[in-house]
């Protein structure tokens, strides 16, 4: 299964999130691709057109996005499409897909 979550402050923010997993279907990467493609798009976007301060992690299945507080307006955008995108994905798959929140 596919892990999605999401950090949020308590005012609702997001700094951040982690996917790791995998799908589960043999043979059947698509929602993997689904997935990796838009975490990849989501934090090149942060880091590369937005500029924001932020840490990123990537190894063996896991991609870790952390972004300072500071910086939670100029990322809203490209987090919350993000997320939207996570919670169609887990509504077509719910088998495959588990999207939470961690309030942070």
């Amino acid at each position: 299964m596919i892990c999605a979550e999401f950090f949020t402050r308590p005012n609702g923010e997001m700094l951040g999130f982690s996917v790791k997993g995998h799908n589960g279907l043999a043979g059947e990467d698509i929602i993997c691709a689904a997935v990796s493609s838009a975490a990849y798009m989501a934090a090149n976007t942060i880091i590369e057109v937005i500029k924001a301060e932020a840490e990123v992690t990537v190894e063996d299945g896991l991609m870790l996005l952390r972004i300072s507080p500071n910086e939670a307006k100029s990322c809203l955008s490209i987090l919350s499409g993000f997320k939207l995108h996570m919670l169609q994905l887990e509504e077509q798959y719910p088998e495959n897909i588990n999207v939470n929140y961690t309030e942070v």
